[in-house]
C-alpha cells in the first residue's frame, strides 16, 4: 500500500475540466463587461488565482483533518451568517455580504462546503446505518444542521442560495438512505409547507419571479424581463453563435445581470449551441469524476464529502442553466467557474481541493 498522497493519484481529467471552464469564463466575462465594467475580468482572474492557492492548500493536508474540524468550521460559518444579518452590506434590498479587509465576502457561499463537511462528519461517526434506511426521527440532527443555515439565508433574503443549500443537504441524506415510508411522510409534509412558505416566507418580488416563470410574457417589462431577454439571447445564438463580442443582446446591454446570473446566456449567444454544449460537457466531467472519487474513497467521510461536492456543482449548474433557458424561475444562482464573484469562486475551488485531496490519498488506509 502506498504511504501518502502522490501526484500520480491526482484526477487530471477533473483538473482539465475546471481549468477549461475558468479560462472560458474569464474570456466570456471580458465580452460581457468590456463596456460597462471593463476591469471586471481582471478581478475575476485574480479571484481564480486566489482560488487556486486555496485549492492547493485544501488538498495539501490529509482530508481526515477536516473531519476533526468540521464542527468548529460549521459554527464559525453560522456566526458569519448571523453577523451578515446585523452588519452586512445592503445591496438591492438584501444583506448578503460582509466587508472583510476591503473585500466583500458572501458567507452563504462559504457555508456550502461547511455543510458538506458537517454532514459527512455526522454520518461518518454514526454507527447505526439502518438496513431499511433512516427514519425522519433518526435524521433530526442532520435536518437541524441543514435548516438552521437555510433559515438564516432566507432572512437575508436569498431564496436561490437557500434552495441550493436544501438540495445539497437532501442529496447527501438520500445517499445515506431514507426509509421509504418516512420519505413519503416527508414529501407530504413538504407539500403542506409549500403554501405556508408562499404566503408567509416569500417576499413579493420572489413570488413575482415564480409567477413570471409560469407566464413570462404576462409581465414582459417587469418580472418576466430577465427570462425573456435570456431566451432571446440563447435562441439568437443558433448553432454556431454570432461570434466573440458580437452578441447583440449582450453588447447592447439588453441582457440583465450578464456577468453573474445570466453569464451562460452571453456565451450561448456568441458561441452557439455547439460550444455551449461543450461547456455543459465539462460540468458533467467534473460531476462524473467527483462520483468516481467518491466510489474510490476508502472510508465513509471521504465518500460523503465527494458526493456533497458533486451535488453542489450539479445543483448550481442545473438551476442556473434551467433558469437562463426559461425552464426554472429566476432565483439568482451562480454558474460554477463562469459567473463573476469571489465567494463563489472560492467555494467551488475549496470543493475541487477536497476532491483532489481524497483522490490523492485513496491508498492511505
Amino acid at each position: 500500500m502506498r504511504s501518502g498522497g502522490r501526484i500520480e493519484n491526482i484526477d487530471w481529467y477533473l483538473l482539465a475540466a475546471v481549468a477549461g471552464l475558468c479560462v472560458l469564463g474569464v474570456v466570456n466575462l471580458y465580452s460581457a463587461t468590456r463596456f460597462s465594467k471593463p476591469d471586471l475580468y481582471v478581478t475575476q482572474a485574480a479571484w481564480i488565482g486566489l482560488g487556486v492557492v486555496v485549492a492547493v492548500i485544501t488538498a495539501a493536508f490529509d482530508y481526515r483533518i477536516y473531519e476533526r474540524i468540521a464542527v468548529p468550521v460549521y459554527f464559525l460559518v453560522g456566526i458569519l451568517l448571523v453577523l451578515v444579518l446585523v452588519a452586512g452590506t445592503k445591496v438591492y434590498g438584501s444583506r448578503r455580504w460582509l466587508g472583510i479587509g476591503g473585500l466583500g465576502i458572501q458567507p452563504s457561499e462559504l457555508a456550502k462546503p461547511a455543510l458538506i463537511l458537517m454532514l459527512a462528519h455526522y454520518f461518518h461517526n454514526d454507527e447505526r446505518l439502518p438496513s431499511k434506511g433512516y427514519s425522519l426521527w433518526q435524521l433530526k440532527w442532520p435536518l437541524v444542521m441543514i435548516l438552521v443555515p437555510v433559515i438564516l439565508i432566507l432572512k437575508e433574503p436569498d431564496l436561490g442560495t437557500a434552495g441550493v443549500f436544501l438540495l445539497i443537504g437532501a442529496s447527501m441524506v438520500m445517499f445515506m438512505g431514507v426509509n421509504r415510508k418516512n420519505l413519503m411522510v416527508g414529501a407530504a409534509a413538504l407539500l403542506i409547507a409549500l403554501p405556508i412558505a408562499w404566503f408567509f416566507l416569500l417576499h413579493d418580488y420572489q413570488r413575482a419571479r415564480i409567477m413570471s416563470f409560469v407566464n413570462p410574457g404576462a409581465d414582459a417589462l417587469g418580472a418576466g424581463y430577465h427570462a425573456l431577454q435570456s431566451m432571446i439571447a440563447i435562441g439568437s445564438g443558433g448553432l454556431y453563435g454570432k461570434g466573440f463580442m458580437k452578441g447583440t443582446q449582450t453588447q447592447l446591454d439588453f441582457l440583465p445581470e450578464q456577468h453573474t446570473d445570466f453569464i451562460f446566456s452571453v456565451f450561448a449567444e456568441e458561441w452557439g449551441f455547439i460550444f455551449a454544449s461543450l461547456v455543459i460537457l465539462m460540468y458533467l466531467v467534473i460531476i462524473y469524476r467527483a462520483l468516481v472519487i467518491a466510489g474510490r474513497a476508502r472510508e465513509r467521510f471521504g465518500t460523503l464529502v465527494a458526493v456533497g461536492v458533486a451535488s453542489m456543482v450539479f445543483w448550481h449548474v442545473f438551476i442556473n442553466v434551467g433558469m437562463v433557458l426559461g425552464l426554472m424561475p429566476v432565483v439568482g444562482v451562480t454558474l460554477p467557474y463562469f459567473s463573476y464573484g469571489g465567494s463563489s469562486i472560492l467555494m467551488f475551488m475549496i470543493g475541487i481541493g477536497l476532491l483532489i485531496n481524497i483522490s490523492m490519498r485513496r491508498y492511505l488506509f
